[in-house]
């Protein structure tokens, strides 16, 4: 219950980045309000830029705020420890651990294609807290009493679940949230090299293409789109541009915007099929219990019957 609430608290913001800012809101003329406020857009690079600063951002803070208990209860465990009585360990020590790690397993690979710095924190994170977990282990807990099992209950299908996640999310930000499809599309369908067009280069043009220019002539309807971001032109009309694929007389979809919606579509299906061929594979190469193994452990039931039997 508990991993389920921080896993909802802390990556809810980033799946509304990835997926829904900056795509229902609208366009010039035709902003989709709420109380008569504006929806909030992306940054004039992408979602992709907002996505990694906000990944970066939640990813440092909840690493650092964990630690800071840790710290404090070490402190006091050292200060206040006597070699005679050690404190007991944790009833959910194990539990809280196993929290921890799959919320750090699901920073490192839900949105990894957006913040490749993710399994760098991590490993950066791992080293501290073995160094407090080893302090506290040794020199201010009792020793654990281990227990010995097979699997990890239900942690291996939470393991399981974030994994398959991870393959359709990075998919997704990949072709829907960054411009890498787009670019693709413009690269070898409408730009100079698609052209045939020699000593330009093949992205020259790109960000021309990417916007839609929307022209307001009267003063009326330049009042009511103050709020928009407007260039003053000399013969007094409104120029305002703005990242989408529409006609500038009706402001209809264009043909460059299904073609585009397409190739995302198709790129990730070959995405996600690609890499579940691959965990297919890989699953059969390297099992999760070696032949080895196996018939080791076969071997000493056998021997433990022929024991009974004698």
């Amino acid at each position: 219950m508990m991993f389920t609430f921080q896993f909802f608290t802390l990556f809810s913001s980033l799946f509304y980045i990835a997926f829904f800012l900056g795509r229902i809101n609208g366009h010039p003329g035709n902003y989709v309000r709420i109380a008569g406020f504006r929806l909030e857009e992306c940054h004039p690079s992408g979602c992709l830029t907002d996505l990694s600063i906000q990944m970066g951002v939640i990813m440092t803070l909840s690493q650092v705020m964990n630690k800071i208990p840790s710290l404090t209860s070490l402190r006091e465990k050292h200060v206040c420890a006597h070699p005679l009585q050690l404190a007991e360990e944790e009833n959910n020590y194990q539990l809280a651990d196993l929290d921890d790690l799959m919320i750090q397993f699901s920073f490192t690979t839900l949105f990894v294609a957006a913040f490749p710095l993710a399994p760098l924190m991590a490993l950066i994170n791992n080293i501290v807290e073995i160094r407090l977990e080893a302090i506290k282990m040794v020199r201010l807990e009792r020793r654990l009493i281990p227990k010995k099992t097979n699997v990890m209950g239900i942690w291996t299908n939470v393991l399981e679940a974030i994994g398959v996640l991870a393959v359709i999310t990075n998919g997704l930000v990949i072709g829907i949230t960054s411009d890498f499809v787009p670019r693709l599309v413009y690269r070898y369908g409408y730009g100079p090299c698609a052209l045939g067009e020699a000593g330009t280069h093949c992205m020259s043009g790109y960000i021309n293409s990417s916007l839609t220019t929307r022209r307001v002539g009267d003063v009326e309807q330049q009042a009511r789109m103050n709020d928009e971001l407007c260039v003053i032109t000399e013969v007094l009309s409104c120029v305002c541009s703005f990242r989408d694929f529409r006609s500038e007389e009706d402001h209809s979809l264009t043909s460059h915007f299904w073609l585009v919606l397409a190739a995302r579509l198709a790129f990730v299906m070959v995405f996600e099929v690609c890499l579940r061929h691959n965990s297919v594979n890989i699953a059969w190469f390297v099992p999760s219990d070696s032949l080895m193994v196996k018939n080791d452990r076969r071997e000493k039931k056998l021997d433990q019957l022929k024991e009974e039997l004698e």
